[in-house]
C-alpha cells in the first residue's frame, strides 16, 4: 500500500519591516531554517519607518495572513516616530494594547539585536557612524553604514550557533521599550521557533 502524502499545515505570517537592515537580518534567519516548518514567513520592506502603519494596515485587511507583525527601531528618546506608528496601530484596531502585541522593536535599533550574535554589547545610539567601530571589532566590517555589500557581509557572518547564542544574550535584556539596550524580539523567535501556534490566537484576540 502507498503512504498518504503528509499535508503540511502553514500558518501564513507576514513581518513587515522598517527598512533593508531589518528585511536582510530576517531574510538571513529565514534562510537558517530556525523557525518551524507550520509557519511560512512573508517579509514586506516598508521602505521607511513611515510607511510602517500603512504597509500593516494593508497587509492586514487583504485576509492573506493570519497574523501581520511589524519590525521596526525605536531610535532615541523620545520616540516620537515610533510612538506615532503604535499609536496609529492602535487607532486601526480600537485597542490601546495591539500595538504591544504587534510591534517588534529593538531600542535604540536593530544593530542592537544583531550585534548580541558577536557578544554581550549595549549600543548607546542609532547612528551606524557611532556603532561603526564596535561592528569593525565583531566583524571586520569596516566603516559600516549599511551599503548593500555590508549588509550582504554581515548577513553571511550570522550562523545557527550565534543566533543560539544572541538569543540568550537578548534575553536578559528588558522588554519594556522605554528602557535603553531592549528589546521583544527574543519572544517572537522563540514563538516561531515552536510547533505550538496558541500564541497567534492569543494575539489576534486582542486586535
Amino acid at each position: 500500500m502507498s503512504r498518504r502524502p503528509t499535508i503540511k499545515y502553514e500558518i501564513p505570517i507576514c513581518i513587515i519591516c522598517e527598512g533593508s537592515e531589518e528585511y536582510d537580518y530576517l531574510s538571513r534567519l529565514k534562510e537558517l531554517n530556525l523557525w518551524d516548518e507550520i509557519y511560512r514567513v512573508d517579509l514586506v520592506d516598508a521602505k521607511g519607518n513611515g510607511n510602517l502603519p500603512a504597509r500593516y494596515q494593508d497587509k492586514y485587511q487583504n485576509g492573506m495572513y493570519e497574523l501581520v507583525l511589524v519590525f521596526c527601531d525605536t531610535d532615541k528618546p523620545p520616540y516620537t516616530r515610533y510612538t506615532e506608528i503604535k499609536d496609529k496601530i492602535n487607532r486601526f484596531h480600537g485597542s490601546d494594547e495591539a500595538s504591544s502585541k504587534v510591534v517588534v522593536f529593538g531600542n535604540p535599533c536593530t544593530m542592537q539585536i544583531i550585534i548580541e550574535h558577536w557578544g554581550d554589547y549595549k549600543l548607546k545610539s542609532p547612528a551606524k557612524g557611532s556603532n561603526a567601530n564596535l561592528i569593525a571589532e565583531c566583524t571586520g566590517i569596516w566603516d559600516y553604514s549599511a551599503k548593500t555589500e555590508q549588509r550582504r557581509a554581515l548577513m553571511s557572518k550570522i550562523n545557527k550557533e550565534n543566533y543560539l547564542l544572541m538569543l540568550q544574550r537578548i534575553g536578559k535584556l528588558s522588554s519594556d521599550d522605554n528602557e535603553p539596550n531592549s528589546t521583544n524580539f527574543d519572544y517572537v523567535m522563540n514563538c516561531l521557533s515552536s510547533p505550538d501556534a496558541a500564541w497567534v490566537d492569543d494575539i489576534n484576540s486582542i486586535l
